[in-house]
């Protein structure tokens, strides 16, 4: 199998056509990791200093800001979160720059989400296993239903011991969820009401969301699936940036530290072809809609 689509970008706005654009986005939609091998991003000399763990209030395994509010999980005097926070915003600013140029149709629907800065080595972390991430599995969350909406990601390493980032990319979302779909449970009546009023959800869990989130727990309890399904390993080597929808691909991170990663949320409505987001494949399978 063959889950990357490499283009040879080397700048953060480049100029191209819309028949690369439109190959960019046949291969995200269908589920492809696009790999950018020559597209760093650059630290300034002065951001260097923020390649430790140090600077990190180990509450949680990355440092995020999210838009219009203010640095999480860091730790330090005033002027260093200022610095700190401006280097992550540079990477927002230059992640939404390249979407805007090579899959300029999203703009319209496209929203900004967080910005995280993952400086733990990946081997380090200890956890159970429906937070193991370096267990195949497709992004769900509990507290925060997506109903329906894409997670598309850019991620870049900036190792500067020129260690890669190891991923293990997994088999189509289709094949996955043919397998393990009919194990899932519907909403109970009135589950969703009862977990937004108790604010267990950020927001109203979707028959998608509870879906989903299923498969996810399932695919990383499933241990020989995590050894014997399709998959391959991937080496992002530092100065290299990838872009994925993480709610549809596989992907398993099993070693590397230091790495930039920009959330975007985008609408089914949005793509450009709506039959390859997970909502379509599994409200196919289930012959309903998810949403409602």
């Amino acid at each position: 199998m063959n889950s990357l689509k490499e283009f040879d970008f080397n700048c953060w706005d480049p100029i191209i056509n819309s028949s690369l654009s439109d190959q960019v986005i046949a291969a995200l939609e269908g589920g492809q990791v696009i790999v950018l091998p020559h597209l760093a991003f650059n630290l300034l000399p002065e951001e260097e200093r923020f390649l430790s763990s140090n600077w990190s209030d180990k509450k949680a395994k990355n440092i995020s800001l999210r838009p219009n509010a203010g640095l999480r999980g860091a730790t330090g005097s005033e002027l260093d979160m200022l610095a700190l926070r401006h280097m992550i915003e540079r990477f927002a600013d230059q992640s939404q720059q390249l979407i805007s140029k090579i899959l300029p149709s999203y703009v319209p629907n496209l929203t900004v989400a967080n910005t995280s800065f993952r400086p733990f080595e990946v081997e380090a972390r200890m956890s159970s296993y429906r937070k193991d991430d370096t267990r195949l599995h497709p992004d769900a969350f509990p507290s925060n239903p997506t109903q329906g909406t894409r997670l598309l990601r850019v991620f870049n390493n900036v190792n500067p011991n020129g260690k890669p980032r190891v991923w293990r990319v997994g088999e189509p979302f289709t094949q996955m969820a043919n397998q393990f779909l009919p194990k899932t449970k519907a909403l109970l009546p009135l589950q969703a009401w009862l977990m937004k009023t108790l604010h267990i959800t950020k927001r109203t869990r979707t028959e998608y969301d509870h879906r989903m989130l299923q498969l996810h727990d399932l695919v990383k309890a499933d241990m020989d699936y995590q050894k014997n399904s399709p998959q391959q390993s991937v080496n992002f080597m530092p100065g290299t940036t990838w872009i994925v929808y993480s709610d549809q691909v596989l992907h398993a991170a099993m070693s590397g530290q230091y790495m930039f990663e920009q959330t975007f949320h985008l609408p089914v409505s949005g793509l450009k072809n709506s039959e390859t987001a997970p909502l379509r494949v599994l409200e196919k399978m289930l012959k309903r809609s998810l949403i409602n």
